[in-house]
């Protein structure tokens, strides 16, 4: 079904909207798991027993020879991301290919909010530290990410009767947010690039490409070939979680008509992300909090000096200011320059609430915390605490505004609920004389 034309947050097709609502409870626990390893990172980085979280992070493995004897720290950031960029990877292919944003209108809201959303965080931190020296300018990228996990589990927590369409919207946002920010990890802070390293990486990518195009699902031939794209990848010096996302870009999403068309079964792009959406959201996403939340404040004294300092600062005020300006400053610029009105149901308001939940950023935060000033430092730890703090801040109002909200999304999710005598279509997905055939 088409929604109406000039309509912002209008209502999508139900197929779409139902396996939307299935990813976002699967992501929800996974902002939950996640909540729970970096408290457990924070208690016991704070705790008599730091220097024991500290060896076990810094605990190295792996082969020497090949240059893969690393951190656990750092299998967790480079490896288990991979796996996270690989999901997310598909869920934006999925998305721009069959899912409701084949639509170039309705594509064009959570592209535009995504680069508004990065883009003035960034600006406002840059101001923050115009003069600050000692390489602060380097974080400029910290407070760009939104953290789709710890945003849904926030959103579990209150318990609000977001509609689906504001859903979708935020999933969408933080999928092509991820994804820019993948490409500013790899254009910016990619310090050594190893041309032929890189080369190297298109052969097994390309084998890969090759195999998943004919629907070769088997493990055994496709996961050997992942990792040593991974490993040529990282190799070469670009961030090898950006293997996880070129391995994503060429997994086919539709059905092969000599396969037998829509009755073939799900695609294989649906059918990795089922499999492996788990796997991120309930184990990578997860540990990899744990092995990079965890820092010493120094009680309330060095909780107030890390505050106090410009990186805190800045990315706070990203995080927090930049991200509500960002995303619904740009919505409403789309708004402003295509003549479209919000869905009648919906207010200005709601955007904000949505903008400020796009204001809690976290995993790829944390990693790009990594990659500006290098694990042990203390603008490595301060640049944590500003994003702890700017994410909980943004946790807090998001909460309030949307909590204000919660009588008006009750009504409109009871517009959004099942009619049994539809055939489990919901009402609003019926036309009088029309079918629901043009979903």
């Amino acid at each position: 079904m088409t929604p109406p034309a000039g309509r912002l947050f209008s209502r999508g097709s139900w197929p779409e909207t139902s396996r939307i609502a299935a990813v976002l409870r699967k992501e929800t626990v996974g902002g939950v798991l996640l909540l729970v390893g970096a408290l457990a990172a924070l208690v016991w980085a704070n705790s008599p027993w730091s220097e024991t979280y500290a060896a076990l992070r810094d605990a190295r493995i792996g082969p020497a020879s090949l240059s893969l004897d690393l951190s656990l720290g750092t299998w967790a950031a480079d490896g288990l991301l991979a796996i996270f960029f690989f999901v997310a990877g598909l869920e934006l292919k999925r998305e721009f290919v069959a899912g409701d944003l084949r639509d170039p209108r309705r594509a064009a809201l959570p592209v535009a909010a995504a680069v508004g959303g990065m883009a003035v965080p960034a600006l406002i931190y840059v101001l923050v530290n115009l003069d600050s020296g000692d390489g602060a300018l380097r974080g400029w990228a910290i407070p760009t990410a939104t953290d789709i996990a710890f945003a849904l589990a926030v959103l579990a927590v209150i318990s609000t009767h977001l509609p689906s369409a504001l859903r979708t919207f935020l999933l969408a946002l933080a999928v092509v947010d991820d994804l820019l920010a993948i490409v500013v990890i790899a254009i910016f802070y990619t310090d050594v690039l190893s041309l032929g390293f890189l080369a190297l990486t298109l052969v097994p990518l390309a084998l890969f490409g090759f195999l998943v195009q004919r629907r070769v699902r088997s493990i055994w031939l496709l996961a050997p070939l992942g990792l040593l794209t991974w490993g040529l990848m990282h190799a070469s010096g670009v961030h090898a979680t950006v293997a996880g996302v070129l391995l994503a870009f060429t997994v086919p999403v539709l059905r092969s008509e000599a396969a037998g068309g829509p009755d073939a079964g799900p695609g294989l792009a649906e059918h990795f992300e089922h499999r492996l959406r788990p796997l991120s959201a309930g184990v990578a996403v997860p540990v990899f909090a744990f092995f990079s939340a965890g820092v010493a404040v120094g009680g309330l004294s060095g909780l107030g000096a890390s505050l106090g300092d410009s990186i805190a600062l800045g990315i706070a005020a990203g995080l927090v200011v930049g991200k509500a300006i960002g995303i619904s400053g740009s919505t409403w610029l789309v708004a402003r320059f295509t003549r479209a009105r919000l869905d009648e149901n919906l207010g200005w308001p709601d955007v904000v609430g949505l903008s400020l939940l796009g204001g809690i950023g976290f995993t790829v935060s944390l990693l790009i915390t990594e990659l500006s000033y290098g694990a042990e430092t203390t603008s490595y730890d301060h640049a944590k605490v500003g994003i702890l703090a700017g994410t909980i801040a943004a946790a807090l109002l998001a909460t309030v505004v949307l909590r204000l909200r919660n009588r008006r999304y009750r009504r409109i999710v009871a517009e959004e609920t099942v009619d049994a005598d539809h055939d489990g279509i919901p009402d609003v997905y019926q036309r009088p004389g029309r079918p629901f055939a043009d979903g």
